[in-house]
């Protein structure tokens, strides 16, 4: 598992799109398998589930990204899980931190 977090300046839905787009042009073989996306007054959140195949390791990982926005604040979470082999050794092949690392990129080119 890895884990990427960042509190930014911004507009939300600015955030979001342009996240969303960086995270699908970097790679074939990423799709959105689902997003959910709740506003409750002056909060907007959204969750957004990414898979990548990764060929070099024959082995699929899941990236979750949570933005919360209030006013100009936005808190972005990105989560990459699965990417390991093995039952009784988990071994990883480095899957999750490189899915994760593309969402820190689009941050630090959004912020």
């Amino acid at each position: 598992m890895a884990m990427f977090q960042r509190i930014i300046s911004g507009d939300f839905d600015d955030v979001v799109n342009r996240l969303h787009d960086i995270i699908m042009k970097s790679a074939m073989s990423i799709q959105l398998i689902d997003q959910c996306q709740y506003d409750v007054q002056d909060v907007k959140t959204i969750v957004m589930v990414y898979d990548k195949y990764y060929m070099r390791s024959s082995n699929r990982a899941s990236l979750t990204v949570s933005v919360i926005g209030h006013g100009s604040t936005v808190m972005v979470c990105a989560i990459g899980a699965g990417g390991s082999t093995g039952t009784l050794f988990n071994f990883s092949w480095g899957a999750e931190e490189d899915f994760v690392s593309v969402v820190e990129r689009a941050i630090n080119q959004i912020s």
